[in-house]
């Protein structure tokens, strides 16, 4: 796949960038990452305010396997959404996406973007469906799934941990990406 650019609208009228990840990207991402709150941390599966976690990921930059699609905004990057893929086996088809936000881009359509974005990208790839396991006190992440064509199909209950240690559910949202309707629903 040859990286490319596209440029979105976000609900409040800003311009943004999408973009795959580039090992120029590093101190940016750590920017980013190290500007997200408590909250937004707890849904992620890395700390990413690791300077090494960072380095592991734009040195070992697989477009194949991982398609790191960033969001910027003059220059500084907003949002960052994730497909991960498999070429072998019986999940071949399927493909994994994760998405965080900037505090500042909550609530403006950004994560439906990048998620649509993802989705696109996946039919690329040739995958069918995608798979998202969403932390259930991350509203606006479910929000915005839903907006990019994502139904629930499992919740797992009392599954997950928030950051006091009080446990809470596990929803499974899943974007049949050969059927899915090309204009996600607005809703």
């Amino acid at each position: 796949m040859v990286p490319y650019s596209k440029e979105g609208v976000l609900k409040d009228g800003t311009r943004v960038t999408l973009r795959p990840m580039v090992k120029e990207d590093r101190e940016k991402l750590l920017a980013f990452f190290r500007g997200l709150d408590e909250k937004d941390l707890l849904f992620l599966r890395s700390d990413v305010r690791d300077a090494a976690v960072i380095d592991r990921w734009v040195n070992n930059i697989d477009y194949q396997r991982a398609f790191p699609l960033l969001a910027e905004v003059d220059g500084r990057i907003v949002g960052d959404g994730t497909l991960h893929m498999r070429r072998m086996g019986w999940k071949r088809h399927l493909g994994n996406v994760r998405v965080v936000v900037a505090k500042d881009y909550q609530n403006k359509g950004l994560g439906t973007l990048l998620i649509n974005e993802l989705v696109e990208l996946a039919g690329e790839f040739g995958l069918e469906k995608l798979i998202a396991e969403i932390h259930f006190q991350a509203q606006g992440a479910l929000t915005a799934f839903k907006r990019a064509g994502f139904s629930v199909k499992a919740v797992f209950e009392d599954l997950v941990k928030d950051f006091t240690g009080r446990s809470s559910d596990l929803v499974v949202m899943v974007c049949d990406v050969l059927g899915r309707d090309r204009r996600a629903p607005e809703s």
